[in-house]
C-alpha cells in the first residue's frame, strides 16, 4: 500500500460542544486544518496515488461548506433556531453528527471518502484523517 498526504490549512469555522461542561459549549472560533492522507494498492498511469492537483473537488467542498461555517452537532439544542439564521443570511450552517474535533474527524472522513473513491473509480480511499482546531490541538482518525 501506498500513501501521501495533502493538508488544507486556515480554514475559519466555528463551532460548539453544547454538552461541555466549560467553555467549550459556547459558539467559538478556531482556523482549522484538514489533513487528508491517500491511499492506494495500486498508482494510477502517472504513478500517483492521487495527482494532487486534480483535487479541486476536495478544496471547493470545503470552501462550500467549511469555509466561514458554524458547524453544530445535529442534536444541538439550538439547532431550529440556528437553521432559521441561515436562511435570513446570519451565517453558513453545516450539521454534523457530533462537532467535537473527534467528531468532525470521523464525519469528514466518511465525507472525503466517499469523494476519493468516486473520483478515483475506488482505486483510492482515505486511510487517515487529522482534523487540527488550531496550533496545539488535533485528531486523527484511521478507520
Amino acid at each position: 500500500m501506498l500513501t501521501c498526504s495533502k493538508t488544507y490549512r486556515d480554514i475559519p469555522m466555528a463551532h460548539r460542544a453544547h454538552a461541555h461542561p466549560g467553555h467549550c459549549a459556547h459558539l467559538h472560533g478556531h482556523n482549522w486544518a484538514i489533513t487528508l492522507t491517500f491511499a492506494c494498492r495500486e498508482t494510477d498511469s502517472l504513478g500517483f496515488v492521487v495527482d494532487f492537483g486534480g483535487l479541486r473537488f476536495v478544496r471547493d467542498w470545503i470552501d462550500q461548506h467549511l469555509d466561514h461555517a458554524c458547524v453544530l452537532s445535529e442534536n444541538d439544542p439550538f439547532l431550529a433556531e440556528a437553521r432559521e439564521m441561515e436562511t435570513r443570511g446570519l451565517f453558513k450552517l453545516h450539521v454534523a453528527p457530533n462537532c467535537s474535533c473527534e467528531g468532525l474527524a470521523r464525519h469528514f472522513h466518511a465525507v472525503f471518502d466517499a469523494m476519493i473513491r468516486r473520483h478515483t473509480e475506488g482505486r483510492a480511499w482515505i486511510a487517515s484523517i487529522e482534523v487540527a482546531e488550531d496550533s496545539r490541538n488535533s485528531v486523527r482518525f484511521e478507520p
